[in-house]
């Protein structure tokens, strides 16, 4: 049956909603696969250091996870599904056009919108979804109009590299953050044609019995947390590596304890079901902190030791639909090895450029061009479409392996499934062990087929555990407080993604390149350990709550 079929059965507003949140994330992934190449540009970007670009990276990506909580609460609460949609997209588009301004404050600006605008946009589109297959006839294919959702999202950031790509390679940094832009404004312009097929849905939640009101949230919870943050952006030194890194996680201090207040004061009915939720937010911190790694040191990973060369007819293709990129080779461009990939900065200025453009370091010397001749290599940023490709491969099979197992009554509960989702992301590490090895811990190029076995595992350990998570939340969370509760899986998404951040950018420090790698498999490994030895319990309290 083809997709077209599928969604004639679905209500009317999901065409719109999936189109909606392709564009949308069109934008924020062609956005996400250039940032960090843009901030380590040594001409036309900011010359940041590796370890600059990662941190500046991870707090972004930590800031556009948590305010999903707070964009929820408002727009169950006060200004609807529809408006807090409407605006972050706005927000967002605005953002990513603001990118293509050569300016730090800008650049800082630009990010602030975006941060904000997907807190208002992200967690409401699909709650609007949500509410659209809350009537008899559509309720029962709720699942399914979330898989073909889900779809929307990865056909979004498959496609938008490509686009990237071309334009920054013709024009420049500048009009790929324009068309991230003026995908997000598509996103909107569709979602405000199909109005009318969700406006009876979007349904305000006044405040119900047993509910934190706003301003307790505001008191409890924000306050305490953008205080705390000023504190350890404003301390002498850095503590944990950077100011932002310190701000950042001085301002989830406040949070944590929060959250943990939360169960202590719990009913002895509540207490385990919101236990275990703490308890698997804790452990999944450690797979963002890996997985969110993609777009930073994977993203360097495929810049720099992967073997991106272009030969033949691939090389007449990617040319004439402008996805390579011409290099051409000069001595000075592969320095000693102490240099490796280093920019001499004093007081914020670049004084000396090393190894640019840094592709030819690694390059093995029989393969490297004559003298000032040139070669051509494809865009990096195409690498980010590896992981949305596999997703849109392996999601059906993924699907239908579960559904094999239902009819047969072996379907694993669903903290079991997020348990082999990390012990499963941790074989992936070892695939880019593999990879590291082979090149000899950078010293030689690689094939990008590492990349791609590294991101197919990682994928499948994703389809495990992500949706998973959030199915686990609506199915544990006590009903006065699941607003919270899935504010505490975003806040876990968000400490990983910044933790992503931390040690990315301690990505220099590793002579041995398989370390970095064995570093993050043992993270995965431990939180596999960790969450397999709760298994137990955790299957106990689903069955007292009479699931599975």
């Amino acid at each position: 049956m083809s997709e077209t079929q599928k969604i004639s059965k679905h209500p009317k507003a999901l065409p719109y909603l999936f189109l909606s949140e392709m564009w949308e994330r069109f934008g924020y992934y062609l956005m996400i696969g250039i940032f960090t190449l843009y901030l380590k540009d040594v001409k036309a970007g900011f010359a940041m250091t590796e370890a600059e670009a990662s941190d500046l990276y991870g707090t972004f990506i930590a800031l556009v996870f948590l305010t999903p909580f707070l964009g929820g609460l408002l727009a169950d609460r006060y200004l609807g599904y529809r408006r807090s949609i409407i605006a972050g997209g706005l927000m967002m588009g605005a953002g990513y056009c603001l990118m293509a301004v050569h300016s730090l404050p800008m650049l800082y600006l630009s990010m602030t919108l975006v941060i904000f605008g997907n807190g208002f946009f992200k967690p409401n589109i699909s709650t609007l979804l949500g509410n659209v297959y809350t009537t008899p006839e559509y309720i029962h294919k709720k699942d399914e109009g979330y898989n073909i959702f889900y779809m929307g999202i990865n056909i979004g950031a498959f496609i938008c590299n490509f686009f990237g790509a071309v334009l920054y390679n013709t024009l420049g940094w500048g009009p790929a953050f324009i068309a991230a832009g003026v995908g997000m404004f598509i996103g909107v312009a569709v979602f405000l044609l199909g109005t009318k097929h969700y406006k009876a849905f979007d349904i305000r939640k006044p405040l119900q019995e047993g509910d934190m009101s706003m301003m307790r949230i505001l008191l409890l919870i924000l306050a305490p947390s953008v205080i705390a943050g000023f504190i350890g952006w404003m301390l002498p030194g850095s503590v944990f590596g950077s100011d932002s890194t310190d701000a950042f996680i001085f301002a989830c201090i406040p949070v944590i304890y929060f959250y943990t207040s939360l169960w202590m004061k719990a009913r002895p009915d509540e207490k385990r079901p919101i236990g275990a939720l703490l308890a698997i937010f804790a452990v999944v911190v450690l797979f963002w902190a890996v997985f969110k790694q993609n777009g930073s040191a994977l993203n360097t990973w495929a810049d720099r030791y992967t073997d991106r060369t272009l030969n033949g007819g691939a090389e007449s293709v990617f040319e004439t639909v402008q996805l390579s990129q011409t290099l051409t080779y000069t001595k000075d461009s592969v320095p000693l090895y102490d240099e490796q990939f280093r920019l001499q900065k004093q007081d914020g200025e670049v004084i000396k450029e090393w190894n640019y453009p840094v592709y030819f370091r690694n390059q093995s010397q029989d393969e490297l061009p004559a003298e000032g001749d040139s070669i051509s290599v494809w865009s990096t940023n195409l690498s980010q479409s590896i992981n949305p490709g596999w997703v849109i491969i392996l999601t059906p099979l993924i699907v239908a392996f579960f559904t094999f197992l239902r009819r047969r009554g072996k379907e694993p509960s669903t903290p079991t499934k997020i348990a082999f989702g990390l012990f499963i992301s941790a074989l992936s590490v070892l695939v880019m062990v593999a990879a590291v090895m082979a090149g000899a811990s950078g010293a030689e190029k690689v094939s990008v087929w590492w990349l791609v076995a590294s991101y197919g595992v990682i994928t499948i350990g994703e389809l495990f555990l992500s949706p998973m998570g959030l199915s686990l939340v609506s199915k544990l969370s006590p009903a006065g407080i699941t607003s919270l509760m899935m504010g505490g899986w975003f806040l876990s998404t968000s400490i990983g993604n910044k933790l992503s951040g931390v040690l990315a950018s301690m990505w220099d420090t590793y002579e041995d390149k398989a370390m970095y790698f064995w570093v993050n498999f043992g993270l995965l490994m431990a939180a596999a350990i960790m969450l397999f030895a709760m298994l137990k319990g955790l299957n106990k309290v689903m069955k007292e709550k009479g699931l599975h």
